[in-house]
């Protein structure tokens, strides 16, 4: 393949594909050309018919629906994340989301896995302590991650821009956004227990599966590449 591998990926993994797809290009001479969005509507384009070489999902039912319709010839899980908290209150991670004069912004459920991972916090609070979860869904406001939520500036990390805009008081999105975050001191992060967390799953979908694309996944894969994932506050291929 000359031209660059047309790469669609989950827009949380644009802090650490940057630095990692640029790393790939000098060591293997690979150009690849990317494009970041939430990775339920990048899936739809690739449905659609738009050219991709490979797809790095924040989920793996995209990859795996994929699969399924003989889209994708792989798939591989290549990282984990969970979720956690940003805010400029006060608190521990259930007394800011039990205080209902706190406005809670999440991400889109069906667009972008962030928001179904975040339903699905609500569905294990709500199994945890009846009318703890169901409370939590009827206030979140959808504000990134859709066909028509705002538009996050470019060089912005959407958590703290939300804040400082006044549009959440709390918002719930990935938990590795907490390195990127900790050099900023008006912004907190606030960590969720592992027992009451979601574990996130990524995935690669191979969907052109030539000898360029293939040595970008043995990349991604292997220690060079999963460490600049863990740089960025992932957690690792292994990690289940």
């Amino acid at each position: 393949m000359t031209s660059p591998l047309p790469l669609l990926a989950a827009g949380s993994l644009r802090l650490a594909f940057t630095p990692l797809l640029n790393h790939f290009t000098q060591v293997t001479g690979i150009e690849v050309a990317v494009q970041y969005g939430p990775a339920g509507l990048l899936r739809e384009r690739i449905e659609a018919g738009e050219p991709c070489a490979l797809f790095a999902s924040a989920n793996r039912e995209h990859p795996q629906r994929l699969l399924a319709q003989g889209k994708a010839a792989t798939a591989h899980t290549f990282c984990w994340n969970q979720l956690s908290l940003t805010t400029q209150k006060n608190g521990d991670w259930l007394e800011l989301l039990s205080n209902p004069l706190l406005r809670i912004g999440t991400s889109t459920p069906g667009c972008d896995p962030s928001g179904d991972y975040t339903w699905a916090l609500f569905d294990k609070l709500e199994q945890l302590q009846q009318g703890r979860g169901e409370p939590l869904r009827s206030r979140a406001i959808q504000l990134v991650g859709g066909r028509d939520t705002v538009t996050i500036p470019a060089g912005e990390l959407a958590s703290a821009w939300i804040l400082r805009q006044d549009l959440a008081d709390v918002f719930i999105g990935y938990a590795h956004y907490g390195k990127a975050l900790s050099g900023q001191p008006d912004i907190r992060s606030v960590a969720i227990p592992p027992e009451h967390n979601i574990q996130c799953e990524y995935q690669l979908a191979v969907l052109d599966d030539c000898q360029e694309v293939i040595a970008l996944v043995e990349f991604i894969l292997a220690s060079e590449g999963q460490a600049f994932l863990a740089a960025a506050g992932f957690l690792p291929a292994t990690f289940q």
